[in-house]
């Protein structure tokens, strides 16, 4: 069985996708209701936060304050993410 959280990707996709009937985006809203209620979804999310790499993830929020297509809000929210680590 595939993981819960790949399961809701699928459904979101066909929520958004325009040749499917709205019979079926309303089953996908109700999948991904149930899915979300599992325990099993909440470990599986759990354990991506236990596998984040900050070093990583400081890249990211660097390459947020050079890009010229991120909101001003969003760069300034970088920018105290890494004061705070002191990362700058």
């Amino acid at each position: 069985m595939s993981l819960p959280t790949r399961q809701i990707g699928g459904h979101k996709a066909a929520i958004n996708n325009p040749n499917v009937s709205e019979e079926a985006k309303e089953h996908s809203r109700q999948a991904i209701d149930e899915l979300e209620a599992q325990p099993e979804t909440q470990e599986v999310r759990a354990g991506y936060d236990d596998q984040k790499d900050e070093v990583r993830q400081n890249a990211g929020y660097k390459a947020t304050l050079k890009n010229p297509n991120v909101s001003e809000e969003a760069k300034e929210h970088a920018h105290d993410i890494l004061e705070e680590r002191g990362a700058l």
